[in-house]
């Protein structure tokens, strides 16, 4: 199992997780963060740490929020690896809980 960030972090980013994460599992986009699921060790360490909830385990996936695994898995080959916490994206309290925010994902 790994865990997959999903549609709440688009342009939020918040790097909480980054920080905490043993392996360096995160990859960085320019408005969205994903996991790579052959780095992740399912520590659980980053779930916690996010501030909108956007972290969430494989098994406890919500069917809304399905493609966000195929998605993780995509981009983290594409993306670089990102280690130490950043500022939130301008704007971002804002977006936190918006529904429908695919459609701003940036790649």
């Amino acid at each position: 199992m790994t865990f997959v960030v999903t549609e709440n972090c688009i342009k939020c980013k918040y790097t909480d997780c980054v920080e905490v994460c043993p392996v360096d599992c995160f990859h960085e986009g320019p408005n969205f963060l994903v996991i790579d699921p052959e780095e992740c060790i399912d520590c659980t360490l980053c779930e916690p740490e996010c501030p909108a909830n956007a972290i969430v385990a494989e098994d406890d996936l919500p069917a809304d929020q399905a493609q966000f695994k195929e998605l993780n898995a995509e981009l983290s080959k594409q993306w670089p690896v990102i280690t130490e916490k950043k500022d939130m994206l301008p704007g971002a309290k804002d977006w936190d809980g918006r529904p429908g925010k695919l459609d701003y994902l940036e790649r």
